[in-house]
């Protein structure tokens, strides 16, 4: 008979690139914005930076090894400095 299999703890590595992969989704996880033209290019502006945090994050991450915790608290503090600040859509509920 054979012993019973216990699952293992999950490796550090693994939480780390959890946090990782909810911080890229953070960055780039904006709001629609309303219908003005300044609305709409201020969150052109933000999804471009935010992207572009991402990839030089990821990149550090695939290209220059750099630690994932890390990299993760790194790219959640850019987030941060970096809010939503234009005016998001609503559904006012106006008739189809």
């Amino acid at each position: 008979m054979s012993e019973p299999i216990t699952p293992k703890a999950a490796p550090a590595e693994a939480d780390a690139v959890t946090a990782l992969l909810r911080a890229v989704h953070d960055a780039l996880d904006l709001p629609l914005p309303d219908i003005t033209d300044e609305a709409e290019r201020e969150h052109r502006a933000l999804l471009i930076s935010r992207a572009a945090h991402a990839r030089i994050i990821l990149a550090g991450v695939l290209e220059q090894d750099h630690d994932i915790a890390r990299a993760a608290e790194l790219l959640d503090r850019w987030i941060t400095d970096e809010p939503v600040t234009y005016t998001p859509w609503e559904d006012k509920g106006a008739p189809v």
